[in-house]
C-alpha cells in the first residue's frame, strides 16, 4: 500500500505546482519510455505487495465502490487511450493486429519519414482521418461526457486529458478535451505556426501547402520523437496533481509521458481507478482496478 501523508493547507495548495515542475523534468523533456523500477513511482508499487485485490468485473461490491468515489469526488481528471476508441472500431497501434505491426512508425509517423516523403506520410494519415467517417462514439465516450456535465452541473472539475486523435470524445459531448497527441482532424504548417481544422473535408489537391509561407501542411499529430504540446501537457499535469479522483481508462500505462499522469495522481494523494481489458503496469498502484470493456464498466459506475 502506498502511504498517505497529511499535509498543511499551504503545503496541499503548492503541491500541484511542485509535482508540475517535477513531471515536466522527469516526462516532458525525456518524451517517450517505459516504467523504470529505480525512477518510477508506479512501477516501485507494482514491486511492493499488492495495494488492493485485482478486480473481477462481476464484482458488484468493487463495481460499488469505484462508483462511491466518483459520486463523492468534486474534481475528477481522466486520461484516456486506444482501448476506448477500439471498442468504437478504431484499431489501435501495439498489438496483434495493431496498425504498428503492419506499418513503420519511422517511415510513417515521424519529422525524418515526413521530409524523406511527405505525399506517402500525408496519404497514409489522409487515408486514416477519412476512414474515421462512420466512427461513432461509444457508451464510454458517451458515459465520460455525462460525468463531465453532472459534476460541472454541481460546481465540481473535470478535465479529460487523452491519447487519442479521432475526436469521439468530443462527438460524444465532451468539452474542453486535452488532446495530449493532437488531433487527426486538422493539420498544422510544418514550418510556421499555422493551424487549421479539416474535420473530414476531402483534400483534392494532395498535400496541401500552407497559406502564409507556402511549405508543406502536416497532421496535427504528435509523430515519433516530437514533444508533446506543452500548453495541453502542462494542464494535464496540473489536472492530476489537483484532483482527488483519477481515473486511467483504455490505456496501456507503458506510453509516456501520458502515463506519468497516474504517479502525478498517486503522488499527489488522488484516489485512482482504472478501467481497462486487461492488467497493466498500473494495476497493482491505483486504488481499484476494473478489468472489463469499458462501455460495459463506465455506465454502470455512473448509475
Amino acid at each position: 500500500m502506498i502511504p498517505r501523508t497529511t499535509t498543511s493547507a499551504a503545503a496541499e495548495s503548492a503541491k500541484p505546482d511542485r509535482l508540475l515542475a517535477q513531471t515536466i523534468t522527469g516526462f516532458y523533456l525525456h518524451g517517450h519510455r517505459q516504467f523504470n523500477p529505480t525512477t518510477n513511482l508506479a512501477a516501485r508499487c507494482i514491486m511492493a505487495p499488492r495495494k488492493g485485490e485485482l478486480l473481477n468485473v462481476e464484482n458488484s461490491r468493487k463495481i460499488d465502490q469505484a462508483a462511491e468515489l466518483i459520486r463523492q469526488a468534486e474534481r475528477i481528471a481522466v486520461l484516456s487511450g486506444a482501448g476506448v476508441s477500439a471498442e468504437s472500431g478504431v484499431s489501435t497501434y501495439r498489438g496483434a493486429g495493431g496498425i504498428w505491426s503492419g506499418f513503420s512508425a519511422e517511415e510513417l509517423a515521424s519529422p525524418q519519414g515526413f521530409a524523406r516523403d511527405p505525399g506517402k506520410v500525408w496519404r497514409w494519415h489522409d487515408e486514416r482521418r477519412m476512414g474515421l467517417r462512420n466512427i461513432q462514439p461509444n457508451a464510454a465516450h458517451r458515459a465520460l461526457a455525462e460525468l463531465q456535465h453532472r459534476l460541472e452541473a454541481r460546481g465540481g472539475s473535470f478535465v479529460l486529458a487523452t491519447q487519442n486523435i479521432d475526436g469521439l470524445h468530443q462527438a460524444a459531448g465532451s468539452n474542453n478535451v486535452l488532446e495530449l497527441h493532437g488531433t487527426i482532424l486538422a493539420i498544422h504548417c510544418s514550418a510556421c505556426s499555422h493551424r487549421r481544422h479539416i474535420g473530414f473535408e476531402a483534400i483534392d489537391e494532395g498535400l496541401p501547402r500552407c497559406p502564409n509561407c507556402g511549405e508543406f501542411m502536416r497532421p496535427d499529430i504528435v509523430w515519433f520523437g516530437e514533444q508533446l504540446p506543452q500548453d495541453v501537457w502542462t494542464a494535464a499535469a496540473r489536472a492530476a496533481g489537483a484532483c482527488r479522483l483519477f481515473m486511467t481508462i483504455g490505456t496501456s500505462a507503458v506510453v509516456y509521458p501520458a502515463a506519468g499522469l497516474i504517479e502525478i495522481a498517486i503522488a499527489a494523494g488522488a484516489k485512482t481507478i482504472e478501467v481497462n481489458l486487461e492488467e497493466t503496469p498500473a494495476s497493482h498502484a491505483v486504488d481499484i482496478a476494473l478489468h472489463g470493456q469499458a462501455g460495459d464498466l463506465l455506465p454502470r459506475l455512473l448509475s
